[in-house]
């Protein structure tokens, strides 16, 4: 039997249990507080389609407790991975694959060959912890698109979508690769193989980086900021500098900030994650991850980037004045 660990069972990370709990996985779950005494009580909780299942899953806040497992999939926020990868060494092994299924940056982006190769952002792994407690070589990429949030602790309730696109840090495919992929599409999902898994990130992240510290400001929905002439011109002006660095590092977007913005608008009246954190308290922000680490990256491939200096400055100070950062 796999042994099959999610650590961090929030939104993203407990729909993804919960599918897999429904196709027969045995799950494991690392959490605390809340979240663990409703998944050892109750057990984990899926509302989709309109109706609520409730999944048995073993779950415990002390990962020597689970040992080595096969697959582990790590779904927090990106300020919390630090703390988070330093207690997870019991879950790797030899052979264990680390799916991780953030937003941002990861720390082992400039793992594949380009001009940036082996740079180590200071914005997402500032002392190389992250990297030490969960080697590249272990490591399978993740970009999610889909929507959850979280009813209570342990409740997932789902909204749209199941794609995930999955690939190898160092591009290509790979056996490990198409056995998870295959594994998560046992459990319902739609699942993309990626030759480059860089460029599904970063195009993410285009609309990501700008989206949720704007909405974070105004306080407005995406419908809101896309329709003021003033707010949906700087978050265009954002993008386009976003959209020059991903040319310099093997990370180009054809689409338009027009298009991509135009998408977003289609989804109608929505708060970004980081707004819905931000209104709950729930800090810090994924500041660092979505808009320090592009302007990072700017500098080291020469890429001015004024308005994204002026979006990282303001959500910054608004979010450290409210506790957030």
């Amino acid at each position: 039997m796999t042994r099959i660990c999610i650590v961090g069972a929030g939104a993203v990370g407990g729909y993804l249990g919960a599918r897999l709990a429904q196709a027969g996985e045995a799950v494991n779950v690392l959490a605390r507080g809340a979240t663990l005494q409703a998944l050892q009580t109750v057990g984990l909780c899926l509302t989709e389609d309109g109706v609520t299942h409730t999944l048995p899953v073993h779950a415990t806040d002390t990962a020597a407790a689970l040992g080595v497992q096969d697959l582990v999939i790590v779904a927090v926020k990106a300020p919390a991975l630090e703390n988070v990868a330093a207690g997870i060494a019991p879950l790797i092994g030899p052979d264990t694959c680390v799916v991780v299924a953030m937003n941002g940056v990861p720390w082992w982006f400039f793992e594949r060959a380009g001009p940036l190769q082996g740079l180590r952002l200071q914005a997402v792994d500032p002392h190389g912890c992250i990297a030490r407690a969960i080697p590249t070589r272990h490591v399978l990429g993740c970009v999610v698109h889909l929507t959850c949030s979280t009813a209570s602790p342990g409740h997932v309730r789902h909204g749209n979508g199941r794609r995930l696109i999955l690939g190898e840090p160092v591009g290509g495919p790979s056996p490990r690769l198409a056995a998870v992929a295959a594994r998560f599409e046992r459990a319902g999902l739609q699942v993309e193989c990626s030759d480059a898994i860089q460029r599904d990130i970063w195009f993410k992240l285009w609309g990501n980086m700008t989206m949720n510290p704007v909405s974070v400001l105004t306080g407005a929905t995406c419908d809101r900021i896309l329709d003021d002439p003033q707010v949906s011109a700087f978050c265009l002006a954002v993008m386009d500098e976003a959209k020059a660095i991903g040319a310099r590092i093997g990370c180009p977007i054809a689409q338009s900030g027009e298009a991509r913005c135009a998408v977003t608008r289609q989804l109608g009246v929505f708060k970004t994650s980081m707004l819905q954190d931000a209104e709950a308290g729930r800090g810090p922000l994924e500041i660092d991850a979505l808009v320090a680490s592009v302007r990072e990256i700017g500098q080291h491939v020469g890429v001015p980037t004024p308005r994204i200096d002026a979006l990282l400055g303001l959500v910054r100070l608004h979010a450290q004045t409210r506790g957030l950062y």
